[in-house]
């Protein structure tokens, strides 16, 4: 049988118009559906100046969490959105960016600063408004706040592991060079307590300006005095000046060892390893943390960012920041900040550096400690480690009241 030209002819029309329909009750359907708006969230790091070396690599870890949330539908559906300022290494403009933010951009919380500087800075920006900062690097403690999530090291959680190991292993009688700020100066005040305690000394005690690049006198005033080995918390580029002036005077690792604070994959990258091979840093995390769920932190960085990226500790810290606000959001269903806090204090996460957990008495993490010596391939070789996390303690037992009367400006 021969099927009519018009016969076809009404069935295209019959199907055009079918599609049409459908069309519109598609339209109907999914082109009324509101979309949420993004939760903005602001990310406060120094892109340029000094501390440009160690802040900038964090900017693409929050990216990475705060990706990895949207993938997985966000906060209730709506997405995550990140607004970034540089702080410029410079502590004051770091604390009117957060004004800025806070205020003007409408953000649900703040992550950043690297100094305790710029943490002293942002601290009553935030506190005034009953905002919420993670921090994500080690610092000198004596210090808490109902509106900081420190996931960065307490005091007993890297530098008095770090140099009670030292004691142990190359003698007693320790060098202190630092930049000139809170966190050296305050982070010695222990070292110092602890040397006394354990029967070591400081054999001098010595500070330069952030920034600073002429350090030959004083690896000159080491050599002098040849200590068993020097505590550094010097940070910013200041430590690529520091370590060329020891290569330059030839004092190499096995003479005198220096145990670092501040450096890390990152700043090894960006100073050249050979400098600093053979010294030592505490750390919470290195990329060569054997788990698997490191290995696939790792490998998703890569891929978003670049085969020949590192990963650090304070990258990793800001990472779980971001991951631990995300799942407390997700448990509040809800933006409101009281809600919000009082769930923070209940989060837990299997993170790269191994379980990680908010202490809901002083918002500091619960977190593993390793100490690690540097190698010529800018990663690190782990010397020990306490194999389970151990509790923060942001006020030292062994600092007797008055010194923390005085550390603190009021409260003990």
């Amino acid at each position: 049988m021969k099927r009519s030209p018009n016969g076809g002819r009404v069935n295209l029309v019959l199907s055009a118009m079918l599609a049409a329909v459908l069309l519109y009750f598609l339209w109907l359907f999914f082109g009324h559906i509101e979309t949420k708006p993004n939760i903005k969230i602001g990310v406060l790091h120094s892109l340029t100046g000094t501390m440009a070396a160690s802040e900038t690599p964090l900017v693409d870890a929050v990216r990475l969490a705060v990706e990895e949330a949207n993938q997985s539908g966000g906060i209730d559906g709506a997405q995550i959105e990140m607004i970034v300022a540089d702080c410029r290494s410079d502590a004051n403009y770091c604390a009117q960016q957060a004004e800025k933010l806070i205020t003007q951009d409408k953000v649900q919380a703040l992550f950043g600063c690297w100094t305790s500087a710029c943490r002293k800075a942002l601290k009553p920006v935030v506190e005034k408004h009953h905002h919420l900062l993670f921090y994500p690097v080690q610092y000198e403690g004596f210090e808490q706040s109902p509106d900081i999530i420190y996931t960065g090291a307490a005091p007993n959680q890297q530098i008095i592991p770090m140099v009670a190991w030292a004691l142990q292993n190359h003698g007693k009688r320790a060098y202190l060079i630092g930049s000139d700020y809170i966190f050296p100066r305050t982070a010695n005040r222990i070292v110092k307590k602890l040397l006394q305690a354990q029967g070591g000394q400081a054999v001098a005690e010595h500070y330069v300006p952030l920034g600073e690049q002429k350090l030959d006198a004083v690896v000159r005033d080491i050599a002098a005095k040849h200590p068993d080995f020097v505590v550094n918390t010097l940070n910013g580029d200041s430590n690529q000046y520091f370590f060329s002036a020891l290569k330059k005077a030839g004092i190499r690792a096995t003479d005198i060892p220096v145990f670092s604070t501040s450096i890390a994959e990152a700043e090894l990258l960006a100073m050249g390893p050979d400098l600093m091979t053979g010294h030592y840093a505490g750390w919470n995390y290195f990329q060569s943390v054997d788990s698997d769920e490191n290995r696939e932190f790792i490998a998703r960085f890569r891929h978003r960012f670049g085969q020949d990226k590192v990963l650090d500790d304070p990258m990793e810290a800001a990472y779980v920041g971001v991951r631990l606000w995300v799942n407390a959001l997700r448990e509040a269903e809800t933006l409101d900040m009281t809600t919000l806090k009082i769930l923070l204090g209940q989060q837990t996460l299997a993170a790269p550096e191994g379980i990680v957990a908010i202490d809901a008495a002083t918002r500091h993490l619960w977190k593993q400690v390793r100490i690690a010596r540097a190698r010529a391939d800018g990663q690190f070789d782990i010397v020990w480690q306490s194999g389970r996390s151990m509790a923060p303690a942001p006020f030292p037992f062994f600092i007797p009241y008055e010194e923390r009367i005085a550390i603190t400006g009021g409260a003990p």
